[in-house]
């Protein structure tokens, strides 16, 4: 007969966090968020943490690679949605790793006797107002001068004079020599005032530039999420159908973590794919899984090898997953089942698998709740959809301005791959729907807000870390009245007053 779950389904509005004592320590200042996000062994660090535990959605309507270098610039991570061609998520992973690094190999690049329109056209293409200017126009070939802004601005030629007639000269430049430290770059580009040091090895031969703006932007982002190379780091979203081919234009690009992009992860399909990454790649390549709500699920997935598993299915705000199908289970009572499923997998292996809560997320305060269950970071589509840096459109409905948000399971987002159905099958009916959320401005100022949110209930609790918080953390389950309880009531709000006088 029918397996019966003696509980009920359970939200994260269904609960509240009862306080600790607050130390004199439990300052939000003090707070550290960093958090593991692949495997790794009891006692020892993972190779790759978050600075934040908050990851954008694999979903067209969040995670291009403008949000993935805004997020990864705050300590996050996105991952770049599947639902595309291959060739276009590679190269998105390409721009984010490109964007930000110490040492830059070039990648606007002329020789001598290009044209003033071969400047214009190269910074068309690749929004760069430096070109660098070598013997046979290759990224490695002998420094003979850099195109700057300044020089083509000031140009009043035609668009046929060659570069050698207005470039910078090599003999002007200030530049350095290969070996030189990433600090002892920054300090030669603020003494000398300059906006790009080219760096050459003896034969004058280019290897990289370092630019200020690189320097400016690390002052202003402490919590830049970097790979070794200083480059910012990048996921993307891989499907159980063309993933030997996808799998390896990622690798090729840099991606940094990969994660499959499924409604329900417990399939053998998913199985297979992280079986196949896993040989082709030695181990090297890390890769998610998901979407399970349970025990057996969470433990299937970590027997066939994934690096981190993503937990929920039905709580986003525009999956209709359960209403069409029946299937899902709530957020809540599902991080709390798998949270003691990977306790155990931890005391039997000593192998710790991070846990991603993927939905559910309302209020800021659920993160917390996310986290006190046992989630070691948090996916979310429609908080990041609001933001200038998604790669919606922002229009004004009803006089106030909103920016679409679409479902992976939406017919607009034709993402039938994401479906475990084996063969050429296509879904036959949507699990996601087509809607506005409203817009919010800069992804920083929100999200600044909400971190100091989340360190600040942590607080309460007791807790520095997210360790701490899973230790100390006291639930308590809430009353129906409890919830309505918990908002503005019994009053007449101001703006309310306002607008019906």
């Amino acid at each position: 007969m029918a397996y019966y779950y003696s509980e009920p389904s359970r939200t994260f509005s269904e609960y509240l966090l009862v306080p600790n004592l607050t130390t004199k320590e439990c300052m939000p200042s003090n707070v550290v968020l960093k958090t593991p996000i692949i495997k790794h062994k009891l006692g020892e660090k993972s190779a790759l943490e978050l600075n934040i535990p908050v990851a954008s959605a694999i979903m067209q309507s969040v995670s291009d690679d403008n949000m993935a270098i805004a997020l990864a610039k705050c300590g996050g991570i996105s991952f770049i949605f599947g639902s595309q061609t291959i060739e276009n998520q590679a190269e998105m992973v390409r721009r984010v790793k490109k964007y930000k690094a110490g040492f830059v190999a070039s990648d606007s690049n002329l020789g001598p006797n290009n044209t003033l329109r071969d400047v214009v056209n190269i910074k068309e293409k690749t929004g760069h107002s430096t070109v660098v200017v070598t013997e046979d126009g290759t990224p490695n070939g002998k420094l003979l001068g850099i195109v700057t802004s300044r020089d083509y601005r000031l140009s009043r030629a035609s668009l046929d004079q060659k570069v050698h007639e207005f470039m910078t000269p090599f003999s002007q430049l200030i530049y350095a020599h290969e070996g030189i430290s990433l600090k002892e770059a920054n300090d030669m580009i603020w003494e000398h005032k300059l906006n790009c040091l080219p760096i050459i090895d003896k034969n004058d031969r280019l290897v990289y530039l370092v630019f200020r703006k690189d320097y400016d932007s690390h002052k202003e982002n402490p919590n830049e999420l970097l790979d070794s190379q200083k480059r910012l780091v990048v996921g993307a979203g891989i499907n159980t159908r063309d993933y030997k081919e996808r799998v390896t234009a990622l690798v090729e690009a840099g991606v940094d973590l990969l994660c499959i992009d499924s409604s329900d992860g417990y399939s053998e399909w998913q199985s297979d794919t992280i079986k196949w990454i896993k040989e082709t790649y030695n181990g090297e390549v890390k890769v998610g899984a998901g979407n399970v709500v349970d025990r057996e699920g969470f433990r299937y997935l970590v027997d066939a090898g994934a690096d981190f598993i993503k937990v929920g299915i039905g709580g986003g705000s525009i999956c209709i997953t359960r209403e069409q199908k029946g299937i899902g289970r709530g957020q809540a009572s599902s991080i709390i089942e798998v949270s003691v499923a990977r306790d155990e997998y931890l005391k039997e292996s000593g192998i710790y698998i991070p846990i991603c809560s993927d939905g559910g997320i309302v209020h800021d305060y659920h993160i917390v709740l996310a986290l006190a269950m046992g989630a070691d970071f948090v996916m979310l589509g429609r908080y990041f959809a609001r933001f200038d840096e998604s790669p919606t459109r922002k229009i004004k409905v009803g006089g106030n301005f909103v920016k679409e948000y679409w479902g992976e399971g939406s017919n607009r987002a034709r993402n039938w791959q994401r479906y475990d159905m084996g063969g050429d099958s296509k879904l036959g009916f949507e699990e996601g729907v087509d809607s506005y959320v409203p817009y919010a401005g800069k992804l920083k100022d929100n999200l600044d807000t909400t971190i100091y949110k989340i360190k600040s209930t942590m607080c309460n609790c007791g807790a520095l870390t997210i360790p701490e918080l899973q230790q100390k953390a006291r639930l308590t389950l809430v009353s129906a009245t409890s919830i309505k309880e918990g908002g503005a009531h019994d009053v007449i709000l101001k703006e309310n007053e306002l607008s019906s006088s």
